[in-house]
Order: structure tokens, then sequence, then C-alpha cells
């Protein structure tokens, strides 16, 4: 994948955590221990995070704000079942030229690999992060693949500062209404984005 690939990057929160974002910005998880918010975020997965070093740093996983390249992916998938209460904020890919930020070629609770943007972009292939569908009924070991290939992850040092977040997707007018009650950011329905 190219630079030039990348319009936007992608956060998945609760709609309640949109205005201290907006004050904040996107914190690491560690980061966001200090700060009320409502996590949407799996805890098994978070638990495999959580020791997880960044290879050539003395920091981990979770000193990190993670972004994702395509929304569309297993992880909105699996909260579907909060499409009324949730966003998706869209980010500035300008956030890729910030010096110490991580490309990861899939979800960074993985056996992944760790590498500055202009070492990781290039080695990722856009079709498999942009598929559709990630479903290989007939073939698990693919379907695995592409469902961690899917989430490959844009990690950010301590925090995306909130001069980054341009928009919000939100999947339906309930979602909707509850976004422009918490924010002025501009927002719109994408029902294909969500599940």
């Amino acid at each position: 994948m190219n630079i030039s690939d990348i319009h936007e990057l992608y956060f998945i929160t609760d709609i309640s955590n949109v205005a201290s974002i907006m004050r904040e910005g996107i914190l690491s998880h560690n980061e966001a221990l200090r700060v009320h918010h409502h996590s949407i975020a799996e805890q098994g997965v978070q638990e495999r995070r959580q020791n997880k070093k960044i290879p050539g740093t003395n920091k981990h996983v979770h000193d990190y704000a993670n972004l994702y390249f395509d929304a569309h992916n297993p992880m909105l998938s699996a909260r579907r079942g909060l499409n009324n209460t949730i966003c998706v904020l869209r980010i500035n890919s300008d956030i890729l030229s910030i010096d110490g930020v991580i490309v990861t070629d899939q979800n960074a609770s993985r056996d992944c690999w760790f590498k500055p943007v202009n070492e990781g972009l290039p080695l990722l292939k856009h079709s498999e992060v942009f598929e559709v569908n990630w479903i290989r009924r007939n073939d698990p070991m693919e379907e695995y693949r592409l469902k961690g290939i899917k989430c490959a992850e844009v990690l950010v040092p301590k925090c995306v500062d909130c001069r980054y977040v341009f928009g919000a997707y939100v999947s339906n007018s309930v979602a909707l209404s509850k976004f422009k009650q918490a924010s002025s950011l501009p927002v719109e329905i994408k029902e294909n984005l969500f599940f």
C-alpha cells in the first residue's frame, strides 16, 4: 500500500466518549485510565495486548492510541449490537507523518509485526486490508488470516490530537441523534460501513 491510498483512518468508540475525545484527543489505553470513558473493547483482546512490547522501544501496545485503516472490520462486526450507541471517528491521514507512528500487519493482539510507516505501509496489500468480506467458510485458516489483516492498525504514541478528528460515521438515525447531542463534529449515516 502507498500513503496516497490512505484517505482517512478510523477509531471506533462509544458516542458518549466523543466530547472527551474532542477535548483530550484519542488516548492510548494507558492514558485513558485517567479519564472517565465507556470502553467497547473486548477484555480478552486487551489482556493479550497489555504486556506486548513494541520492538526497538521501551513501550507497550497500550502506550499507543490505535486506529484502523478500514473500520469495516471484525471489531465493528463484533459490536453490531451497539449500533445505536457507537460511532466511527474519521481521522486525517496526516497523522501518518508524526514521528514514532507504527503500522502493524494485523490486529496488535496477534503475532504481528510492528514497523515505522515508511517500512510497514508498502508491505500491506490494499486488496486484503480493504477486503469487504473476510469470511471464507471453506477455508478457516484463510478466514483467520484475513480477519487479522482487516484489523491492521496504526499505532500513535500516547494520543491522537483532537485536531486530526474531522468527522464521524454512524449506523442509523438513533445513533445520529445521540451523536448530535454529544458533539458538533460533522457526522453522517453510513449504513454500509456497519453490520
